[in-house]
């Protein structure tokens, strides 16, 4: 199976990136976990990206705050796909790393997750893989089914408390 980079623009992210690695594991999807960045250690992002095909990786995650200009950075130097994770700085709520991450140039696409969306990152990089990896598949397919049956229990509680007021 392929795996997962996960890298984050600065360790104070690991806060928000975790709930990625914490789905990555419950599937268990192989996955790296580093820190890089596309302004302090440019070449060392693009020389991980350039090589993550060949290192066994199937797909980035790639959080980042205020500028963040990690995700393309990376995405410009791979043919992997690259999910951005933009995350919430106090100067703009995070607005400044979403427009950052979403306005990619065209030839450089980098799907989106929503400010400090790490858990749907996951999800959407172990959809990548699964189109590929039928357990993957089967794990999805499970997950859906019981996200599913929650509503509907869910559903249930409120319409028998509803009709008891």
């Amino acid at each position: 199976m392929k795996k997962v980079a996960v890298i984050m623009g600065s360790d104070s992210d690991f806060k928000v990136v975790q709930k990625a690695v914490l789905k990555l594991k419950e599937f268990d999807v192989p996955y790296e976990v580093h820190v890089m960045s596309a302004h302090r250690t440019p070449d060392a992002a693009a020389e991980f990206s350039k090589n993550a095909k060949a290192n066994g990786f199937g797909v980035i995650i790639a959080a980042a705050g205020m500028a963040a200009h990690l995700a393309g950075v990376l995405a410009a130097h791979t043919t992997l796909p690259v999910i951005g994770i933009p995350i919430k700085s106090a100067a703009f709520d995070g607005m400044d790393a979403l427009l950052a991450t979403v306005m990619m140039p065209t030839g450089i696409p980098v799907s989106t997750v929503a400010v400090d969306g790490a858990g749907n990152a996951a999800i959407l990089a172990i959809q990548m893989l699964a189109l590929s990896d039928e357990t993957l598949d089967k794990k999805l397919e499970a997950m859906k089914t019981e996200m599913a049956e929650g509503v509907a229990k869910k559903d249930a509680d409120i319409q028998r408390k509803a009709a008891e007021l």
